[in-house]
């Protein structure tokens, strides 16, 4: 370990850190193991059997099931970022995890989860075109328009990604090399450095508040249009068919946004960091295992694309 003095103090700077992850004897560390597995295990096959739905059947190449099938992708990515490791630490004697290693992880995780949210407002603005303004839907939201909308959430998540882990890997991580979380993130990182954070955690509140609020004054103007339009109808099916597919995602976008707002977007949340981990269960695996359920649970298209998938499988 690299150090140095300063007067009669002496700094010691880790180059590899400990996931401490969660409290608890040989029986609690089993049964979380179980728990993560079970998560990780659906969030896998749910997500790719939702990309090879919407990938083998030309019904569901639309503009909507092109944005659902990168949600897709993004939650098997970013799950993926994280589930490995924690599984791999439940039953680890040491927990280590080195200081590049810990900035990959934190990256990725930060560029996809930012990704994810900006996927949830260009699909709640999606779903404004094509029920308020119908006409002009196929040359608003033509091919070309929605790869940029896509390569835009991902630039997003990739300058987001970058300000925050520059900044908080430039920190000085001197008095403790223990994390306390089951992954590298902000909060609990801020809590071991020994340099000033206040403008990490302003960049912290100032960024992510930015992005989440922004991204939800999008979808609530984008559904506030909907709902008027829906009630102007005067067929009940299709009342019914708009408020199943917008109530899918209205439920993806509350799971998603208000689990980041607890952890991210509000003052004392860097302080609260066992709150924080069962938080970040949520939105690191229960999230990314609910949508796809979410989306094809409630989407007659989807379910009858899988049921149909099933049978080809059968008659093989």
């Amino acid at each position: 370990m690299p150090s140095h003095s300063i007067g009669n103090l002496s700094k010691v700077y880790f180059q590899d850190f400990v996931l401490e992850g969660f409290a608890g004897g040989l029986r609690t560390q089993a049964l979380l193991f179980a728990v993560f597995l079970a998560l990780y295990m659906v969030t896998v096959l749910g997500n790719l059997l939702m990309i090879i739905v919407i990938t083998l059947n030309a019904r569901l190449h639309s503009p909507m099931y092109f944005f659902l099938k990168n949600l897709s992708f993004v939650d098997l990515c970013y799950s993926s970022v994280i589930a490995p490791n924690a599984l791999a630490n439940f039953f680890s004697s040491s927990k280590a995890i080195t200081f590049a290693g810990c900035a990959t992880q934190f990256f990725f995780f930060s560029l996809l989860a930012t990704t994810e949210g900006f996927l949830l407002g260009v699909m709640a603005y999606d779903r404004f075109m094509a029920i308020c303004n119908p006409l002009r839907y196929p040359i608003t939201m033509c091919q070309s328009a929605c790869t940029r909308l896509v390569l835009g959430a991902y630039c997003g998540g990739c300058f987001n990604s970058v300000v925050q882990t520059s900044f908080t890997f430039h920190l000085p991580f001197c008095s403790s090399n223990r994390i306390n979380h089951f992954f590298c993130d902000v909060p609990p990182l801020l809590q071991i450095a020994c340099g000033n954070t206040a403008i990490n955690e302003l960049l912290l509140f100032g960024i992510c508040g930015l992005i989440i609020v922004g991204v939800t004054i999008v979808i609530l103007i984008s559904y506030g249009y909907i709902i008027v339009t829906i009630l102007r109808m005067r067929s009940r099916a299709g009342r019914r068919k708009i408020f199943s597919t917008c109530g899918s995602h209205m439920t993806a976008v509350t799971l998603f946004f208000g689990t980041l707002f607890v952890m991210y977007a509000q003052p004392g949340a860097i302080e609260s960091m066992e709150q924080g981990k069962v938080v970040s269960v949520f939105y690191t695996l229960v999230i990314p295992m609910l949508n796809p359920l979410i989306y094809s649970l409630r989407n007659k298209d989807v379910k009858e694309a899988m049921r149909r998938l099933g049978q080809k499988h059968t008659a093989m």
